[in-house]
């Protein structure tokens, strides 16, 4: 869109009364095909074109006391780049984001914007649907790739100082990215063969993309910071050969990597097994797609929970050509706290939705692989200490299913490799490291940490948040002043 197009747009928005701002239609994300999109493993959401992303900056009613701002954890200026979008300055609009977000084109796909900055977007309170602040910081964070590549970086002038990250994922990588902004000499120490944690080997690249988490690491890589491969600190180095290699602080974010299972009677037979080795079989070893790491497969498979990583699994097994994908939950399609958007996808694709049930039993042959399960109904009763009302088993309705896998998708618990390893550092009943909620710092002091080591499991915009405030914080200590 050449200049003079966009000033025309910016002159008729500003003869736009907020009345008639709020009467534009929020724009609807193109996407692929459901019937398409099973048999490859593309990217679901297209992106929005620049017409579109213009068209919906000018919702945006410019208020004095912009709350989406606070529903960021990351602190982005969304008003800053949502202006720029609307006079035709993507440019502008991703160095916006980047002043306080090192993964734009990340969070832009897979943050719950609707729980975080589009909730307190004050068209919700004129009961209008939100600015799709999501959608607009995908769009600028990808015309800046597509249209200008790689935009050179000079790194800053170097403090002389040393730090080190523990884990490449989102917590780690927000830490990494503002410590080498502020001078710092930076490197991650990744225990996996790719970087990117969480973001390669959890989330399917239909929802984000490889090449997505690449080019974010690159832009990191320009700011200076180093990355290793294939080490794991706590057995291929230590904490105290971290010393010893000159690093003054640590940031620990090694996150959530232990599966947790429900207990239940035949659990243990061959063909159940956790989302977490499912997912990284697949997205992180190829498995099924020409890698040489195997997969368990079959025509009917049931997914256990409502998270978005139970339908990451569920969308994953259909991709892989399973037959019937059952998805079990114990509570109602409500309750799910995955995102509705992908909740919706799942749908689309073919996932069949057995909400209100809950498996009791695993029941196998005599080879000693699951061949069914056995399913409890469940109906909602009082709520629980979340406030959600707890679900309560129907007496008698048991139901039993033909499966051949169950991909069990309840939760994560943290990885004990890096706290076991380190005396002194204090960690909770949850086995999550304790720390300052302002700093980040932990009870070792030169040790500071953040994402699902610490919260035991949450969102990528939210362990960037923390990596943010460990940043501040370790920074703080270092400098002996307020940064």
């Amino acid at each position: 869109m050449n200049s003079r197009d966009a000033q025309w747009r910016v002159e008729l928005r500003n003869r736009m009364t907020p009345k008639e701002r709020t009467a534009i239609e929020r724009v609807v994300m193109p996407m692929q095909d459901p019937k398409v999109r099973i048999h490859n493993n593309d990217e679901v959401n297209l992106g929005i074109t620049e017409a579109q992303a213009m068209v919906e900056a000018s919702r945006c009613l410019d208020c004095q006391n912009p709350q989406c701002v606070t529903g960021c954890p990351v602190g982005i200026d969304i008003p800053g780049f949502i202006k720029n979008i609307e006079r035709g300055d993507h440019s502008a609009a991703a160095a916006t984001i980047k002043l306080t977000s090192s993964l734009p084109a990340v969070c832009g796909r897979v943050c719950p914007q609707e729980k975080q900055c589009e909730s307190r977007c004050i068209h919700t309170r004129m009961k209008h649907p939100a600015v799709a602040i999501g959608y607009l910081e995908r769009f600028a964070a990808d015309w800046q790739r597509e249209h200008e590549g790689d935009v050179k970086v000079t790194p800053p002038a170097q403090n002389g100082i040393k730090v080190a990250v523990i884990g490449s994922g989102p917590s780690g990588l927000s830490f990494a990215g503002d410590m080498a902004k502020r001078g710092y000499s930076v490197t991650v120490f990744e225990a996996l063969h790719e970087i990117g944690g969480v973001l390669k080997y959890g989330i399917p690249e239909f929802r984000l993309p490889n090449a997505i988490v690449d080019h974010e690491i690159d832009g990191l890589r320009q700011l200076g910071v180093t990355f290793v491969k294939d080490c794991i600190v706590g057995k291929t180095i230590t904490y105290d050969d971290l010393h010893e290699m000159g690093f003054k602080g640590v940031f620990v974010g090694s996150g959530a990597g232990f599966p947790r299972f429900m207990n239940i009677p035949g659990e243990n037979l061959n063909g159940i097994m956790s989302s977490n080795e499912y997912l990284t079989r697949i997205n992180l070893m190829h498995a099924g797609r020409g890698g040489d790491t195997p997969v368990l497969t079959g025509k009917t498979i049931a997914v256990i929970g409502g998270g978005n990583t139970a339908m990451d699994s569920s969308r994953t097994a259909l991709r892989m050509g399973t037959e019937r994908v059952i998805l079990v939950y114990r509570r109602s399609e409500e309750e799910m706290p995955a995102r509705r958007e992908e909740i919706a996808h799942a749908i689309e694709e073919g996932v069949e939705m057995m909400t209100l049930h809950n498996p009791i039993e695993y029941l196998g042959d005599e080879k000693g692989r699951v061949r069914a399960m056995r399913v409890q109904r469940m109906e909602l009763g009082e709520p629980d200490a979340s406030g959600r009302r707890s679900p309560v088993p129907v007496e008698g309705a048991i139901e039993e299913i033909p499966v051949d896998l169950v991909i069990v998708a309840v939760g994560v618990s943290p990885n004990q490799l890096v706290p076991n390893s380190i005396e002194g550092l204090e960690v909770s009943k949850r086995q999550t490291i304790v720390v300052d909620d302002a700093t980040m710092r932990s009870s070792v002091g030169d040790i500071y940490a953040g994402g699902d080591i610490v919260r035991g499991g949450a969102t990528v915009i939210l362990a960037m948040g923390d990596g943010r405030r460990a940043a501040a914080g370790m920074a703080e200590a270092l400098e002996g002043k307020k940064v």
